[in-house]
């Protein structure tokens, strides 16, 4: 031990008690965790999956980069294939254009069902016994328990008739202001200071393009006279566009809305319910004195419906609120010609569903998985190619063919 020092020894004494107790350096660092138990912590973060799902949902529909590691030859065919496509997209727009042809056939047949329609509306016509009789689902379900009550129902129903007899209300009141409140793409459009206007609304038609005109649509919304304007009618035109376009005829879904026009209303004096009038103070910078100035600024209102915005078909780019409005104002277009003016009743009942355009898909999940990272994809995307051009195609140079309407 003569060549020890103090220290040697203390080191060595240190590390015999720390052997006597059975303690080593690798004892006393901690176990990292497994691959899987990080996996495991990272999806219970909701922070961590947002991120991961809005990942998934930016790669969804991009190339696989497959296609570019083809020869040649075949790239040729995938062309090939997809020429016959932009030409498949100019039949399915002749296709389009034949259903146009048959709306305007038809709207004639259902002229004469709608106009009646309007007339037991407004209370110019009273329908029959035998028009009026209608046995709804709930009432054929208990038929057989109300047998014994048939005699005390005749007597009710001869009371009513006397009743209706006498009954001041015309027809069935507020019809088109309720169908407004029942559907959630025009509710959100009727403000209180509207509904005294609409309860005059006598009717809704649809009117569509004759022939050798512009594919389009025009909507007339006929008002009994009131005290808020001179207008009997006032009238939406949309314009319909049923061709592929020639740098992406791919995304051709058929007729689309590409434009829409209303009219001027001739308000009464005061009576302007799409502008309000504010009054502010201003201060004079120099004499300090203070002036009311009034103006009048735009106000929410159904009746912007017939001012929509200017230069829809310009090559100027729109800010992103005016094609918003555009957007929401292409839809409610639609959705009157197609499901509300046709079957207006049961909007009116409340019968008719006005999101059963939307499926809700479901999705079985598993329980050890409570979200879902595949996000959603869309079959309908063409095969992607750098390498295409439809310039290239001789045949894709050539205008389309104006619709011709018979």
């Amino acid at each position: 031990m003569s060549g020890v020092g103090d220290a040697d020894l203390q080191e060595i004494v240190a590390k015999e008690e720390t052997e006597e107790k059975g303690e080593t350096t690798e004892d006393v660092v901690p176990a990292l965790p497994s691959a899987s138990q990080i996996t495991s912590e990272m999806m219970q973060n909701p922070q961590v999956l947002a991120a991961l799902q809005q990942r998934l949902d930016s790669i969804v529909g991009t190339p696989t980069g497959y296609i570019d590691t083809l020869p040649k030859i075949i790239k040729r065919r995938i062309h090939a294939l997809k020429n016959l496509q932009v030409e498949s997209t100019k039949v399915e727009a002749k296709f389009y254009e034949e259903v146009h042809e048959l709306e305007r056939k038809y709207a004639d047949l259902y002229k004469p069902l709608f106009e009646k329609r309007q007339t037991i509306v407004n209370g110019i016509y009273e329908p029959t016994d035998d028009e009026c009789e209608w046995v709804s689902d709930e009432e054929e379900e208990g038929a057989e328990k109300k047998e014994d009550a048939a005699d005390e129902e005749n007597v009710q129903d001869k009371m009513k008739v006397e009743e209706t007899e006498t009954d001041p209300a015309k027809g069935i009141p507020e019809f088109w202001l309720t169908i407004f409140k029942n559907v959630s793409l025009l509710q959100d459009m009727v403000q209180e200071h509207d509904e005294p206007i609409l309860v005059h609304l006598l009717d809704i038609r649809v009117l569509f393009s004759k022939p050798n005109e512009p594919m389009g649509f025009t909507l007339e919304f006929v008002f009994e006279s009131n005290a808020y304007f001179s207008n009997n009618v006032l009238t939406k035109y949309y314009k319909l566009q049923s061709q592929p376009d020639e740098k992406d005829p791919f995304s051709f879904e058929g007729p689309e809305i590409v434009s829409c026009t209303g009219c001027k209303i001739d308000w009464v004096k005061g009576k302007n319910i799409t502008v309000k009038t504010i009054k502010k103070k201003q201060k004079h910078k120099g004499r300090g004195t203070v002036r009311t100035v009034t103006k009048q600024v735009p106000n929410d209102s159904f009746f912007n419906f017939f001012s929509p915005p200017e230069g829809q078909e310009d090559d100027v780019e729109m800010d992103s609120d005016t094609e918003a409005l555009l957007a929401s104002d292409f839809e409610i277009g639609h959705l009157l010609r197609d499901r509300i003016v046709p079957r207006a009743v049961l909007y009116f009942t409340g019968e008719a569903n006005d999101d059963e355009d939307y499926e809700e898909e479901e999705e079985e999940e598993d329980e050890d998985a409570p979200f879902n990272l595949a996000g959603s994809g869309d079959d309908s995307d063409s095969v992607n190619d750098s390498d295409y051009d439809p310039e290239k195609n001789p045949k894709q140079k050539e205008t389309p063919q104006e619709c011709k309407q018979q």
